[in-house]
């Protein structure tokens, strides 16, 4: 097996529709500047409220992304 290093980094992403489009909001904005996403963890779920009501859902993602040998 090949030795590799990888870095995460830590996103949110927000959506009025659902926790699971926050996420892939996230992971999907990550993946048009970084190359070689490798895994996404959502470390943690909350929501936006006003006046009682839900008006954002937001997911906490951490991505990790391969190093590139130079």
């Amino acid at each position: 097996m090949a030795e590799n290093v990888y870095k995460v980094i830590e996103l949110i992403g927000t959506s009025t529709e659902s926790f699971e489009r926050a996420a892939a909001v996230a992971v999907e904005r990550a993946g048009s500047s970084v190359r070689n996403l490798r895994v996404a963890e959502i470390s943690q779920l909350d929501m936006t409220l006003e006046e009682g009501n839900v008006t954002a859902y937001r997911a906490k993602v951490k991505v990790s992304f391969k190093y590139e040998d130079a």
